[in-house]
């Protein structure tokens, strides 16, 4: 079994080193090199056809691309600690806040660094009014976020579950490209203070 990924700070790959370390798997991470364009290439491209990471290759030679789709295989193969919730309305609720963390805070910062960071600006055609508007759509979803986690400890609920790991690598590398978190919110600080000292946010 290989996971192809890459280091901090790309956010994926990230997510899923996070997921295993919370799961105690011992999987290390083949590196892909972004800066080469090795993602890019033809061979890479057999595994992951958008010439994305990460990616997993299971030992049969199948491979699983998306890092949701990547945890969501662990999950069922190693299914303590739950990190996808127990029962129905938790996997439910669990769901849920993936797709709105993805949606909602993690969509403005992939715009505002595809369209105007300048480490993007060689690799694409950007539209740097469109990337910085996201800006103050990504201050929005950080007052939205910090609203929500006013009753309870967790994105999902009362447990640590993969919506915090997505959370984390999103809200971590948005600050990274110059997305700072408002220290205004006091619930979405404390919840970042909680989530990052957790042994696993290292990875």
């Amino acid at each position: 079994m290989i996971l192809y990924g890459a280091p901090m700070p790309a956010p994926n790959p990230r997510r899923v080193r996070i997921f295993l370390a919370e799961k105690g798997i011992d999987l290390p991470e083949t590196t892909v090199d972004m800066r080469k364009r090795e993602h890019k290439s033809s061979e890479y491209r057999a595994k992951n056809s958008l010439g994305q990471i990460p990616t997993l290759e299971l030992d049969d030679g199948s491979t699983i691309s998306e890092t949701v789709a990547i945890c969501r295989y662990f999950e069922e193969t190693h299914p303590e600690p739950p990190l996808f919730g127990r029962t129905p309305l938790e996997k439910a609720h669990v769901d849920m806040w993936v797709r709105r963390i993805e949606f909602v805070l993690m969509m403005p910062v992939g715009n505002y660094w595809r369209h105007a960071h300048p480490f993007t600006a060689a690799l694409l055609n950007q539209f740097k009014e469109f990337g910085e508007s996201n800006r103050e759509t990504y201050a929005g979803a950080q007052k939205w976020l910090d609203r929500e986690l006013a009753s309870r400890d967790y994105i999902a609920g009362h447990d640590f579950t993969v919506a915090d790991i997505c959370a984390l690598s999103t809200v971590d590398f948005a600050a990274w490209i110059g997305l700072e978190m408002n220290p205004e919110y006091a619930n979405l600080a404390a919840w970042h203070k909680r989530v990052s000292a957790r042994p696993s946010a290292s990875a």
